[in-house]
């Protein structure tokens, strides 16, 4: 008997994040034989969007378009989302192991009274492959029965191709609640720069051997020529030389990129479980028994304002 897997979709600045399609990909990998995959997407002025979900592979498309779900906010979100349950009735959820998806994803867990698993980087027949000890260790775990819940981590699906024709988009009709207990006004974003930190494809980081704000903007001139996100230690961070939104590490972002370029970073093991899992690391440092020289897969010895404006150079000749 075919079943349904649904994935919660995720927008942010007027674009589908692409964690939703790493989503889908993901799910693929537990849906059989004539089981269809949909989604649900909440916001305001969203239909681009729901068009692009519609062309990526999803048999049918919900949407839900109202100026009070703009902004995430769980008490808006989490009625529609139980009640589109409840109707689909699907075998597993999928959603992205972003701030929205560790926020709703236990919630929707607790309300069915179903398991979940978090921050899954891969999938194994029936079982779910996430890291645990900061990334030290990896454990597989199995679900007992349904519906599955599942949050996976941002970079470390392919995203979905297309399959088929489009699918069907189907509008919710909602009504917002009568009353809030918490209502949102303003969300400041403080980060992070031009691509988002998260999702970036390559990241170049900063530690402490930055030395001052100053000193990042060398390491941005590199993020810009190769199209990729400027990350922190939290040492950088505590030092003042960059907001917090850019930290990388156990109490920051976890970032899984095909490139990570650390630049004056020790390598201290909060940072390492934020960005270990980095497809290749280049290390940056002056000293050549610096711990990051143990997880990089190239490593440079030297001072990163003589190495990095190189760097950046001969990437511009090369790109160019």
């Amino acid at each position: 008997m075919s079943q349904k897997v649904l994935v919660i979709a995720e927008v942010r600045g007027g674009k589908l994040r692409q964690v939703t399609l790493e989503a889908l990909a993901a799910a693929r990998l537990v849906m059989q034989s004539g089981d269809q995959a949909e989604a649900v997407l909440l916001g305001h002025n969203v239909g681009e969007m729901a068009s692009a979900l519609a062309s990526a592979g999803f048999a049918r498309v919900h949407v839900a378009d109202h100026a009070s779900l703009e902004t995430y906010n769980p008490e808006t979100w989490l009625p529609v989302i139980l009640d589109l349950v409840k109707s689909v009735q699907p075998s597993a959820i999928f959603t992205g192991h972003t701030a929205i998806g560790r926020d709703l994803a236990p919630q929707i867990a607790a309300q069915l009274g179903a398991g979940q698993i978090s921050d899954v980087t891969a999938i194994d027949g029936g079982e779910f492959i996430r890291p645990i000890y900061a990334g030290k260790a990896f454990e597989k775990k199995k679900f007992a029965s349904g519906p599955v819940i599942v949050t996976v981590r941002p970079n470390n699906f392919p995203p979905a191709e297309p399959a088929g024709s489009a699918g069907e988009i189907v509008s919710i009709d909602y009504a917002p609640p009568g009353s809030l207990k918490a209502v949102i006004k303003e969300v400041v974003r403080k980060a992070s720069g031009k691509v988002d930190l998260t999702e970036a494809r390559i990241v170049v980081s900063g530690g402490r051997g930055v030395k001052s704000a100053e000193g990042f903007k060398v390491l941005e001139e590199l993020a810009d020529v190769l199209g990729a996100a400027v990350g922190a230690s939290r040492g950088a961070c505590d030092a003042g030389y960059c907001d917090y939104a850019l930290q990388i590490g156990q109490t920051g972002k976890v970032v899984t990129p095909d490139l990570y370029i650390a630049c004056g970073i020790s390598g201290a093991i909060q940072h390492l479980a934020g960005m270990s899992s980095s497809k290749v690391i280049v290390a940056i440092n002056k000293d050549p028994e610096a711990p990051i020289f143990q997880v990089a897969d190239y490593g440079i010895v030297g001072d990163l304002f003589e190495i990095v404006p190189l760097l950046t150079a001969e990437f511009k000749k090369i790109l160019a």
